[in-house]
């Protein structure tokens, strides 16, 4: 990786993502990215959400490597998107920057070779998407899982179509409108991950996953991914489109920031702090 990587703006090469937040490593035949903001408990900003879908791509361009793996540092895989805006590397309007050109979600659904999420600890939001979005996703027995967006104004279409195929409309209802916050068994026993290991044999665990993918044949795996693709089917874009810049996702961020209940909230249910 370049030494001089924060010397300013500049067009993604070699193994920089594009912003100091990501490292791209390579450990023979695999590339691993790593969230790696833990002053900010690995806020996503939209170059941070770039950078992983930049990965991807540069994976699926490079002969030499044949998967994927996406972890965080720390004790936080990702908790979503920074809306308090408060990185060096941030875009000008957050909303207006996390289109699907962007996000990483679809590409990781499309990708021609196998990536696995390896989350070592709090996952949610954008987070759980992109662990979900993978090819597998193994988790550390300290992970934990959460669907906030409702609290922030968001109607997150997106989760509402997956999670209803993966989980079911019940436990998606569950997780949506109460923001409840699951276990990694649950998550396991729920069937939103793939394998729960030991925290200190997360990391083998995922690669070993990860070889194993790539020992299939690349282009009937194509076929069966592009046939799970189509059964998680589309979501409402212009629907989730229309309420991130709608008046709830504004006070759902201002809330967010100035750590309070929202407005909508009844005021016999406002609690101290963040939702």
């Amino acid at each position: 990786m370049s030494d001089n990587r924060n010397d300013g703006p500049r067009a993604p090469d070699g193994d920089w993502l594009g912003t100091p937040f990501l490292t791209f490593t390579r450990e023979g035949p695999f590339a691993i990215c790593t969230l790696d903001r833990p002053q900010a408990r690995n806020a996503m900003t939209p170059a941070m959400y770039f950078g992983i879908r930049y990965a991807i791509s540069r994976v699926n361009a490079d002969p030499d490597l044949a998967g994927l793996m996406i972890t965080g540092t720390g004790d936080v895989f990702a908790p979503g998107g920074d809306l308090g805006k408060t990185a060096g590397d941030d875009w000008m309007d957050f909303a207006a920057t996390m289109g699907m050109d962007v996000t990483p979600f679809d590409l990781l659904r499309q990708s021609a070779k196998p990536v696995v999420s390896a989350v070592n600890g709090l996952c949610q939001g954008g987070g759980l998407q992109i662990a979900l979005c993978s090819d597998l996703a193994v988790v550390s027995d300290r992970a934990t899982f959460r669907v906030p967006e409702l609290f922030r104004g968001i109607a997150d279409t997106y989760y509402s179509q997956v999670l209803a195929r993966l989980i079911g409309p019940v436990r998606t209802r569950d997780l949506m409108f109460t923001g409840r916050t699951l276990t990694a068994d649950e998550a396991l026993d729920w069937g939103m991950v793939a394998r729960l290991v030991s925290h200190d044999d997360l990391i083998d665990v995922a690669k070993e996953l990860l070889a194993q993918c790539c020992r299939t044949a690349p282009a009937a795996r194509g076929v069966v991914k592009a046939s799970l693709d189509n059964y998680l089917g589309l979501f409402d874009r212009i629907g989730m489109n229309a309420s991130m810049f709608g008046p709830e996702a504004r006070e759902g961020f201002r809330a967010f920031k100035q750590r309070t209940s929202p407005d909508w909230v009844h005021p016999e249910l406002r609690i101290d702090g963040r939702l």
